[in-house]
């Protein structure tokens, strides 16, 4: 018998689903309380990294790739614009897509919160050695079909 606040998860402790979404919420809760009131929330910062490492990169391209709803996307990436985070262009060949580009500000802005929440990434998994922490992102990688970061690059 499980204890009161400790409650047997069953069947559920098997579901790679469950397992992928508590790690998440465990995941964002570090995450908020390392950084306070952060200035921009995970799915920002997903945002504003993937717009840095893939300059001009179309929205929907980005959309699809993080699985963000086209109109949310769209909403992000405006108040972004709005910022001066983002500078938007029209591509030639597809006059409906818009191509994303960070600014300097947005540059400045991604530096500047990264440096604060990197710090916190270093630091998790915390019940996990190094070793097994490695495993663990090779694995989702794999099972996400995302590419590793280049040796030595930034990531």
């Amino acid at each position: 018998m499980a204890a009161p606040d400790q409650p047997i998860f069953g069947a559920l402790a098997e579901s790679l689903g469950f397992l992928l979404r508590l790690a998440q919420l465990q995941a964002f809760d570090e995450y908020f309380s390392a950084e306070g009131s952060p200035e921009h929330g995970p799915g920002e910062m997903s945002i504003l990294l993937m717009i840095d490492a893939n300059p001009m990169i179309r929205q929907g391209v980005l959309a699809r790739a993080l699985r963000i709803k086209r109109a949310h996307m769209t909403k992000i990436i405006q108040s972004f614009d709005r910022a001066g985070l983002v500078q938007t262009s029209v591509p030639a060949d597809d006059r409906r897509s818009l191509e994303l580009t960070l600014t300097p500000a947005g540059k400045d802005r991604l530096a500047r919160v990264w440096d604060r929440v990197s710090l916190n990434e270093l630091g998790r998994p915390g019940n996990l050695t190094q070793r097994e922490t490695d495993t663990l992102k090779r694995l989702l990688r794999k099972y996400l079909s995302i590419a590793a970061p280049a040796e030595g690059a930034d990531a």
